[in-house]
């Protein structure tokens, strides 16, 4: 056992697998994290000791193996064929030791005697004495009081501690003499039935074992919180996720009816708890799922259900394998809901998958569509899915390993054969710009002067000349001036003369176009006036 304490195992915290291999370790160490965290595990190499080869995992919490101590000792087969024993390190340790500590007692109470020349069983007699003593001072409420009783009476074998039988002389390979074994069995049969197993153990076993199970099992169908919030807060399970724990609950017989019903009003949280708050302790746990379910099950008949699973597609970007999983829930809730037939769930699965998976490549490489009349079993058929993923991603990777050197070779020798020529196109593309910016500036002066030409107002020099100052026109004495309405000659945008508004491109300036229609408004009165006094004289 001193191999233990050279890794600085923690025994209390620690199970023993014997039989595990390189194939099957993942497998057990997946199965013995379900009931808590795994600290560390040691594969013992030590030839010399009997524990040689055999696994060592270390909880990281004394509760993971308070969870799983119900089922050790444990024996299972791995799917690698490998025969696994997994027992708990504590009492593998407290077995080797304390046997090998009460031989060695005994042997060296049976020297003692020897030399001593006194009767073996008075001095094992002794031993028990002081045993009894410092049992009384760890408890001292119960008095220790010997019961003698007559030599030829014998305990029942049900009395003995599993461990003394093996101790007693009549059974030790360390006797002398078979005379010695003989008188050994003689006085053996003297020790009180007491001493054998004393109150104090007794009551050690009763607390701590009988009244400890129900609590060992209660932590270990322990179920996830509930509480029915929406949204759902992220350490809380859905409703389905709950239900289904409880179901396994209600299907172990080891519990009673009581413990379940305490199992789901423990893992409520209010809004939930609410509904059942009202119902008594000893009301059977089916009528606390069927408030539940009233409140937050399924209210979707089957036919619906199918119909939504009939409509349930793959979309981008999402894996086959994934799809399939998808496609597998919905068929469940429409099963529990009478929508499909139990038997009729594999074929509904497969025909559903090859209507809704856009990878042709993938049923015809599979050959789906041929096994509609002998459906596989849905973890058949995710295995397969799986596999053939993982080789086209592995065919996928080693093809870009293969390819993407030799491209990103070829792209960067061809950039730099044509450094030169891109410079070149470039200097051009700039040029080009260039003389199409001043052609289309000399356009917009022949449309502005075209303009001014038809408004008779005098060219301007650019296409929107700078601001001048405004003050009011002189009138000339022209004797031949034209009868008909003048027309604007400003800009309605920015108030400037020499252009239009869909020419313009200066600020807005609203003061100087009111200026501007008010003056021309005036102009255009004062132009009638002056035609209709003309008339007059005519």
């Amino acid at each position: 056992m001193e191999v233990f304490e050279t890794l600085a195992i923690k025994i209390p915290n620690a199970v023993l697998i014997d039989g595990v291999t390189e194939h099957s370790v993942d497998e057990v160490i997946h199965f013995l994290e379900q009931y808590g965290d795994i600290g560390r595990k040691v594969t013992i190499d030590s030839p010399e000791s009997e524990f040689n080869n055999m696994l060592v995992a270390e909880y990281a919490s004394g509760l993971s193996l308070t969870r799983l101590s119900q089922l050790l000792p444990h024996t299972s087969i791995s799917d690698s064929g490998d025969k696994l024993h997994i027992e708990s390190l504590s009492e593998i340790y407290a077995s080797k030791v304390s046997g090998s500590k009460t031989n060695t007692y005994l042997a060296d109470l049976k020297r003692i005697a020897k030399l001593s020349g006194r009767d073996y069983a008075e001095v094992l007699s002794e031993g028990m004495t002081q045993i009894r003593r410092s049992l009384a001072e760890l408890n001292p409420e119960t008095p220790v009081v010997a019961k003698p009783e007559p030599e030829d009476s014998k305990p029942p074998d049900s009395v003995f501690p599993p461990s003394l039988p093996a101790s007693l002389p009549s059974k030790s390979p360390s006797a002398t003499s078979g005379a010695e074994a003989q008188g050994g069995e003689r006085h053996a049969a003297s020790i009180p039935a007491a001493d054998l197993n004393p109150p104090e153990v007794q009551r050690y076993v009763v607390e701590h074992v009988v009244r400890g199970g129900d609590s060992l099992l209660h932590a270990f169908h322990r179920l996830r919180a509930f509480s029915g919030k929406v949204p759902r807060p992220i350490q809380e399970t859905d409703y389905d996720t709950w239900r289904s724990g409880v179901e396994l609950a209600l299907k172990d017989p080891s519990i009673s009816d009581l413990q379940r019903t305490r199992l789901i009003r423990d893992s409520l949280l209010p809004p939930a708890c609410n509904i059942v708050k009202h119902l008594s302790l000893d009301t059977p746990p089916e009528v606390y799922m069927k408030q539940l379910d009233s409140a937050y099950g399924t209210v979707q008949d089957g036919e619906e259900l199918y119909a939504k699973f009939m409509d349930t597609f793959q979309d981008s970007g999402e894996k086959p394998s994934a799809y399939l999983q998808r496609l597998q829930v919905a068929l469940q809730h429409a099963a529990k809901r009478g929508g499909v037939l139990e038997k009729d769930m594999d074929k509904q699965l497969l025909n559903q998958f090859c209507r809704g998976c856009w990878d042709n490549n993938l049923i015809s490489e599979l050959q789906l569509k041929q096994k509609k009349h002998n459906p596989p079993k849905f973890a058949e058929l995710l295995l397969l899915l799986r596999t053939e993923e993982d080789r086209e991603a592995a065919k996928t990777l080693r093809m870009k390993q293969h390819l993407g050197t030799t491209k990103q070779k070829a792209t960067t020798n061809a950039q730099f054969a044509n450094t030169g020529e891109e410079t070149n196109l470039c200097t051009a593309l700039t040029t080009l710009t260039k003389q199409l910016s001043q052609q289309m500036a000399a356009i917009q002066q022949q449309l502005a002067a075209l303009t001014a030409q038809q408004c008779n107002v005098k060219p301007p020099v650019a296409a929107c000349p700078a601001s001048k100052p405004y003050g009011p026109k002189k009138v000339g004495k022209n004797p031949k001036h034209s009868a008909s309405s003048p027309k604007p000659g400003f800009c309605f945008h920015c108030g400037e003369d020499g252009h239009i508004k869909p020419q313009c491109e200066n600020a807005p300036n609203s003061a100087l176009v009111s200026a501007k229609r008010k003056q021309f408004d005036n102009k255009q009165k004062w132009q009638k006036q002056k035609s209709s006094a003309s008339e007059d004289l005519n």
